[in-house]
């Protein structure tokens, strides 16, 4: 198929590219917050470590179908291959030499199959982004990953994720698949987490940011986190560390600790349910505590962000559970605010 051999042809072509480091902003940051413990008074470059990437490697990219392309990484920053699907604009064939905003759109925690997959198969993310001009990327982002490099005690290493996300995977998709330097990004549940800790941790990568049900306040319910981690097999410290010895790393990565990082006017959708059986939900659904939970948290986030002059668009809707289709329908809702500073 000659439109799939471009598109392979033009991304296997990033393999001798060098890639961009993880923006200063970030390890400034990431170095401040470890202040404490056997981190002390280290410099951002030393804090960083492994996180550096070297050489990202394509390994395939295959054309699923007219718009879904899926991306294979060699990834230094995760000690393994990484994915990505990319939804391509309607039309983007036709179009060899225009340059396309992005929208990440992030997966949530513990799904029995790939994460990167997990939107296009429980939604119509398809048919909502068709007329949307931008590249529609879903990274991979792990089980219980929590969009973040993690300390492990201190050494950091694989996993990486936000180094992953933000140092390899996006350079990939401007010089393979003309995206530009526009992006937004959204997520939910643990996605939601990543789309509004991201976009604090680097103000200047994104233009706006929406959270579907998402863990907005993670140091409201540090055991929360940690069970979801021990659940998913993993060390709960090795994340970010102890909530009470590594109290600053929780809060370099709180996206409710972080508000005052985005300027005044930056546009946050944020929605969720209180966790009563809803419209979208069965007869028989009982209530989910989860969301509950989550509900509170966006409250707070709502509250404090306006009070710190952030555009946020607050869709605490009541009734409704930690579901697919409440995500489904938000998505659609959130979708003009999202392309809005980027189109």
């Amino acid at each position: 198929m000659p439109n799939r051999r471009r598109a392979v042809a033009a991304l296997t072509a990033l393999a001798a590219a060098p890639l961009l480091p993880l923006p200063a902003e970030a390890r400034a940051a990431e170095a401040r917050a470890a202040g404490t413990g056997s981190s002390a008074g280290r410099s951002p470059e030393a804090l960083s470590g492994s996180r550096t990437p070297a050489h990202a490697r394509l390994v395939a990219a295959d054309r699923v179908s007219e718009r879904v392309l899926d991306l294979t990484i060699d990834s230094p920053a995760l000690g393994r291959e990484g994915h990505a699907r990319v939804l391509l604009p309607t039309g983007y064939d036709r179009r060899p030499h225009r340059r396309w905003p992005v929208l990440y759109l992030l997966h949530g925690c513990c799904d029995p199959g790939p994460g990167w997959e997990a939107w296009t198969l429980n939604t119509d993310v398809e048919g909502i982004t068709a007329d949307t001009p931008a590249l529609i990327v879903s990274p991979e982002g792990g089980p219980v990953g929590f969009y973040s490099d993690w300390w492990n005690g201190g050494r950091y290493g694989p996993p990486a994720w936000e180094t992953f996300h933000l140092a390899e995977l996006r350079p990939l998709l401007e010089r393979a698949l003309r995206a530009n330097g526009r992006r937004a990004i959204a997520g939910l549940s643990m996605g939601g987490f990543g789309a509004l800790s991201y976009a604090a941790r680097h103000p200047r990568l994104f233009r706006a940011a929406a959270s579907f049900s998402g863990v907005v306040h993670t140091t409201l319910d540090p055991a929360g986190v940690q069970g979801i981690l021990t659940g998913g097999g993993a060390d709960p410290t090795a994340l970010w560390g102890d909530p009470a010895a590594q109290s600053p790393l929780w809060d370099a990565h709180n996206p409710y600790a972080l508000i005052p990082r985005l300027p005044r006017g930056y546009p946050v959708y944020l929605a969720c349910g209180n966790g009563a059986p809803g419209p979208l939900d069965p007869p028989d659904r009982p209530e989910d505590t989860l969301e509950r939970g989550l509900g509170e948290m966006a409250g707070r986030y709502a509250r404090r962000a306006r009070g710190h002059g952030l555009a946020v668009t607050a869709r605490l809707y009541g009734p409704g559970t930690h579901t697919w289709p409440y995500w489904e329908r938000e998505l659609a809702r959130a979708l003009p605010l999202l392309t809005a500073p980027l189109i």
